[in-house]
């Protein structure tokens, strides 16, 4: 059960599941077992501040088990999946030189796509990110777009015609999720990770799924989700920042600028985060690498377990 730099395969595992899913309990468990540390795979827990909206873990869960990829960027700051690749790759190589296992552990497909097989750009969709760009051609004109375009990709600018939306608008798209513009693509380029993965997932029954993702936006609101965007709007940052369109966060700020009631924001947050949790599972289940642990009522405990002997298994 090794997944040092002594292995052969030179193995890395990773836990993988929609959002409420219980990767986190279920991953300190796993990690206590194999001496790890966490190598964090959520496109968002990267930002500091926004910590209740993200469920990063507990200060003491941190302490407990190490983490990287937690709190390293301000929401201002630009990060992308191609950013996170380039370093989870250098922070797990160290890893496993000084014989300490590496757990990756996240829900953010495209960073998970762009950490094993690189920067490909067929890969790189988030229907989120095409949608709000496809809104803003619709509210500035598509020639705005391309402009945009033009100044981070001038090769694919001009490429496109200034009002083809659809390539203009994946051009873009690319660009915000790898980091990297579509022209440095070339066709099926990949550079896979120097080291196998060895991919977990967590599933759950989607009633089940929903019921959590309700109780946790109501322990997220418990906790002082409101007070965290106010704090957050006070050092500046709003809505328009890509950090802050995250799900439990806009809706509050939605909220807070009179724009919806409290118990629309309320079912927006449960409404949005089911959306978000069945993209992710539509990612996964296109993963034909990932072993599943269908959770029902086992304890993070068994799930862990269960977990320890497939890994065991696949040596």
């Amino acid at each position: 059960m090794n997944l040092t730099g002594d292995s052969k395969e030179n193995r890395v595992a990773l836990i993988v599941g929609p959002t409420a899913s219980g990767k986190t309990e279920i991953a300190l468990r796993t990690a206590g077992a194999l001496r790890a540390e966490i190598v964090s795979a959520d496109s968002r827990q990267v930002y500091r501040y926004m910590d209740i909206g993200t469920a990063k873990p507990a200060p003491q869960e941190r302490q407990r088990v190490p983490h990287h990829f937690i709190d390293i960027r301000d929401p201002d700051q630009y990060y992308s999946a191609g950013d996170y690749a380039r370093e989870a790759r250098e922070t797990i190589t160290g890893l496993l030189a000084r014989g300490v296992t590496p757990l990756v552990v996240g829900g953010s497909g495209f960073y998970l796509s762009a950490l094993v097989d690189g920067l490909s750009a067929p890969r790189f969709s988030d229907p989120a990110v095409k949608a709000r760009w496809r809104r803003r051609a619709a509210r500035d004109g598509v020639q705005a777009l391309h402009s945009e375009l033009a100044r981070i990709d001038p090769e694919a600018a001009a490429r496109l015609h200034p009002n083809d939306v659809q390539r203009v608008v994946r051009a873009l798209e690319v660009f915000e999720l790898s980091g990297r513009p579509l022209s440095d693509f070339k066709a099926g380029e990949q550079t896979p990770a120097g080291f196998t993965p060895v991919f977990f997932g967590l599933r759950r029954e989607r009633a089940d799924l929903v019921g959590r993702i309700d109780r946790r936006a109501d322990l997220m609101l418990e906790a002082g989700l409101l007070d965290e965007v106010r704090r957050l709007a006070q050092r500046g940052w709003g809505p328009e920042l890509n950090a802050l369109r995250s799900v439990g966060y806009r809706e509050v700020f939605q909220y807070l600028e009179g724009g919806i009631g409290y118990g629309e924001m309320v079912e927006a947050i449960r409404l949005n985060t089911r959306r978000y949790a069945k993209r992710q599972m539509t990612w996964f289940r296109r993963e034909p690498r990932i072993r599943w642990i269908d959770l029902g009522e086992r304890s993070a405990l068994q799930a862990a377990s269960e977990l320890l002997a497939l890994w065991r298994e696949s040596d």
